[in-house]
């Protein structure tokens, strides 16, 4: 099918200036999720004298659950509002979350920040992911979310590093948390000045599509309810609910590690910038990981590298007790900080991808409805998105299927 004089051309490098420009927008969106990372376990410890795990975990819990419900309400209002209006929207709701964690008088504020700081997350990582997937097309969907994992979580390491430096200087408040409120500005002006809207291009797609010949993907269209796409998402079909499975357990790895890590670097009586450094292996890790596994995923396929990151997390969780019977649990504890981040660079963006057929059509859906029954959308998922719900409305590509040379 020929493209319309002046409809929107599909790929990256027909779209480069404003792809390069959400990935700088989701590297200012990792940003404010990682001006947390470091400093509030030992604001727990030394400003609200806070020494329990159930307890100090409740502000991951707010955080995944919310931005799990968020990321559902992401997809299904890009589709009806437009990808740049849900941008703004989640900017504008993280204005508040450093301003109350510099001003928190007990935890229960930063519990309440976390809540708003999932709607962000929700609002904002989903849609840029959205929005660099409508750009890209549909035979480097791969690279455009390595892309944007790579952008965010690059920005989660720096700011941890950043603020832990900040916090040792200068304090655990305010320093650390005006970082973040420095990234909201930019990151509101950026989406509301400059960013442009991408729905079109995911309508272009669309309209080119093609069906399968023989017919396996036709209940998989693009008149299903949002319903039906949750059920087909959680249960139905194979290829959507293994891969959102697959984010499920990757993202429940994650927050484990998330919470857990800079507690246990607290109770060993490491310093603030020690606590920086070492939460910023990490997502560092995931980040640079992101540029290899998003293109080979494109190429290869999503499968084996999704297979193979879970068998190196289940290797890697099964090595937690190796740091307590070391003499000094300091670098084994940063040696197995970072192996579940390599391990979950493989599977993630494949896991979410995955049900996403290359060639498939992107349509204007991105409706994230089987985000909470089992998706990297789950609690405790940082960085997730609504990808393996709109993937029922991108004919449910099965990992089982031949991908195209790249």
């Amino acid at each position: 099918m020929s493209r319309a004089i002046g409809s929107p051309r599909l790929g990256i490098r027909a779209n480069l200036a404003q792809f390069s420009l959400l990935v700088a927008v989701n590297a200012l969106v990792g940003g404010v999720l990682g001006q947390e990372r470091t400093v509030l376990s030992p604001l727990a410890e030394q400003t609200f004298h806070l020494t329990g795990y159930t307890f100090l975990l409740t502000y991951v819990l707010a955080f995944g659950a919310t931005k799990a419900a968020t990321n559902y309400f992401a997809g299904t209002w890009s589709d009806r509002f437009g990808r740049k209006p849900v941008l703004v929207a989640g900017w504008l709701i993280a204005i508040p979350v450093p301003l109350m964690l510099i001003w928190a008088p007990s935890w229960g504020w930063v519990v309440a920040a976390n809540v708003l700081l999932g709607i962000n997350q929700g609002l904002t990582w989903s849609t840029t992911v959205i929005m660099k997937i409508d750009l890209a097309g549909p035979s480097r969907r791969g690279l455009a979310m390595g892309l944007n994992e790579a952008a965010g979580y690059l920005a989660v390491a720096v700011t941890a590093v950043a603020t832990g430096y900040l916090a040792a200087r200068y304090g655990l408040r305010p320093a650390p948390f005006l970082l973040g409120l420095s990234y909201v500005a930019l990151g509101l002006g950026l989406s509301v000045l400059v960013v442009r809207e991408t729905r079109e291009h995911a309508r272009v797609e669309a309209a080119q599509h093609t069906t399968r010949a023989d017919g396996r993907h036709d209940h998989l269209h693009s008149e299903l309810t949002n319903r039906q796409v949750f059920a087909h998402t959680s249960v139905r079909e194979p290829a959507l609910s293994a891969a959102s499975q697959a984010g499920m357990v990757n993202n429940l790895n994650d927050g484990l590690a998330w919470g857990l890590f800079p507690i246990l670097f607290t109770a060993a009586g490491l310093s603030v910038a020690r606590i920086g450094i070492l939460a910023a292996l990490y997502p560092a890790v995931w980040g640079l990981g992101q540029l290899i596994t998003g293109p080979l995923s494109d190429r290869w396929g999503r499968k084996h590298l999704i297979t193979t990151g879970m068998l190196v997390q289940a290797a890697a969780l099964a090595l937690s007790r190796w740091p307590t019977r070391s003499r000094s649990g300091r670098w084994p504890r940063c040696c197995w900080a970072r192996v579940p981040r390599w391990s979950i660079r493989r599977c993630w963006p494949p896991s979410a991808m995955s049900p996403i057929r290359p060639g498939g059509p992107a349509r204007s859906g991105s409706t994230g409805s089987g985000a909470t029954a089992g998706s990297p959308s789950v609690p405790c998922s940082p960085g997730s998105s609504p990808i393996s719900g709109a993937s029922a409305r991108r004919c449910g590509w099965s990992p089982r299927s031949p991908l195209p040379p790249a």
